[in-house]
């Protein structure tokens, strides 16, 4: 049935104090999983990331690319690897990491934003020395896998302010290492950008609803959540493997000065706009 002209009023209607409340306001966005494989999903993602723009909302897309480093992994006969949700890098996956993300799979995001009328830009760590890291430290030995430890906020500065949205691929500079480099977490990269650009919101597009108490039940979803109680869903294991990153890095930026940090299914269609524009948003909000 199709939407009527009285219903497309009323959208906008409740859109509109959103759109005002956050025009000329930093919105950091990662996005990566199955929500970048799906082509309508995608079609649906570069349509919203559009339609900030162009209500004014200055937006910074991070990626990720993980389902496609491991297909050219196993392409070339090597089988990815992780360790407590995080990617084992040795320098043959790092060779791959570096192409996939800061060559394929940045270039293909840019592509779809100009197509679709927008004006976007490319970026890795090594573009104007964005983003510098160092080893990360552990209990487990990730390999060339790195920690944040400046992003150069002039050079995403420089793109906002020429009306362009910067796609950043989380590959780094070595801070110790002038020929190096190292794979960032995305969603640890992202919450480290929002905190540099003190951003309104970062959003991280996932492949489940949000935070649940049970995984198999969607009916638990954690709607809202203080970040002072991050580590206790950690340690109860409500929160495990590769959603312990995204989640304490939303935490991490909410307790340094993003105001609010938001866990959405991406693969729902116009994720971000339900987020954004609506009452009722959608996914988990950690406050």
């Amino acid at each position: 049935m199709p939407i009527t002209d009285s219903a497309r009023a009323e959208v906008l209607a409740q859109a509109f104090p959103y759109i005002e409340r956050f025009k000329g306001k930093t919105v950091v966005v990662k996005y990566g999983g199955a929500a970048m494989i799906n082509e309508s999903i995608r079609a649906a993602v570069i349509q919203d990331l559009l339609l900030m723009m162009a209500v004014g909302i200055r937006t910074v897309l991070v990626h990720g690319g993980g389902p496609e480093i491991d297909n050219f992994l196993r392409k070339t006969g090597k089988e990815p690897q992780f360790i407590a949700g995080l990617r084992y890098t040795d320098e043959e996956t790092m060779d791959v990491v570096q192409m996939v993300l800061a060559g394929k799979v940045n270039k293909d995001l840019v592509a779809l934003i100009q197509r679709g009328g927008g004006k976007a830009i490319g970026l890795c760590g090594a573009d104007g020395g964005l983003l510098t890291a160092r080893r990360l430290e552990g209990e487990a030995d990730l390999g060339l896998v790195g920690e944040i430890s400046q992003v150069k906020v002039p050079v995403l500065e420089f793109a906002l302010g020429a009306g362009f949205l910067p796609v950043v691929a989380t590959v780094a500079l070595a801070e110790d290492d002038e020929e190096g480099f190292l794979n960032i977490n995305a969603d640890t990269a992202a919450a480290d950008i929002a905190l540099a650009l003190g951003a309104e919101k970062l959003i991280l597009l996932t492949d489940v609803p949000g935070i649940l108490r049970d995984q198999h039940d969607a009916g638990t979803l954690i709607a809202e959540l203080r970040a002072s109680e991050v580590v206790g869903l950690v340690r109860s294991g409500i929160v495990s493997k590769g959603m312990i990153p995204k989640v304490t890095c939303c935490a991490k930026a909410v307790e340094g000065g993003v105001r609010r940090a938001h866990i959405i299914d991406g693969r729902s269609p116009h994720s971000l706009l339900l987020e954004v524009f609506s009452d009722g948003g959608i996914g988990t909000m950690i406050v």
